[in-house]
């Protein structure tokens, strides 16, 4: 165990203090960094955040709680686990990009929007009651299951379980193929 003699330094403002500390906890932080980091760049800025925290919090270190190394350690594992969570946090740049090369949808015909209308309409009435009921309020009307659950007077698991095994059918009967209809002339 080292002496308390770093980051007490480092607290009372000594200028060659933080960099005997980084000599000093240097490797271990750039360590940790590396095994809670995806990259090296990112492992690079966490050591600088890392070591921005240990110079404003040194003077919290109390060498009758832990030594100078685990403080640091603390330090260093809960700064790399906020980083962490924030890059989680974050959606991906690329995904956006993505989202901007989907070309719009072609104005659909109204003649076959209502044929799909009417091929779901059909589809809906095959379903057991419940679960078209429940699917006729979310879909339909745009009410969440709890508020589903709330004006059914069904516990939300059952209206969850309804949801799901009518959207799994209605997936199922929506692939079937479709028969043609008879058009007859006149």
């Amino acid at each position: 165990m080292s002496p308390p003699r770093i980051l007490a330094a480092v607290a009372a403002g000594h200028p060659e203090a933080m960099e005997a500390c980084i000599a000093e906890y240097g490797g271990m932080v750039w360590s940790l960094a590396l095994k809670m980091s995806p990259t090296r760049h990112d492992a690079e800025e966490g050591v600088q955040e890392v070591f921005v925290d240990v110079w404003r919090h040194a003077r919290r270190f109390d060498p009758a709680v832990s030594s100078e190394t685990t403080f640091v350690a603390m330090i260093a594992r809960r700064r790399l686990i906020d980083r962490h969570r924030r890059r989680g946090a974050r959606p991906a740049l690329s995904s956006l990009a993505e989202f901007a090369a989907v070309p719009a949808p072609a104005a659909a015909n109204p003649v076959d929007l209502a044929d799909e209308a009417g091929r779901i309409r059909d589809l809906l009435a095959r379903l057991r009651p419940e679960e078209r009921h429940v699917l006729e309020l979310a879909l339909g009307e745009g009410l969440s299951q709890a508020v589903i659950a709330e004006r059914l007077g069904l516990p939300l698991g059952t209206v969850k379980s309804h949801a799901r095994r009518g959207l799994i059918r209605l997936r199922h009967l929506f692939t079937e193929p479709t028969p043609q209809r008879q058009v007859s002339m006149p």
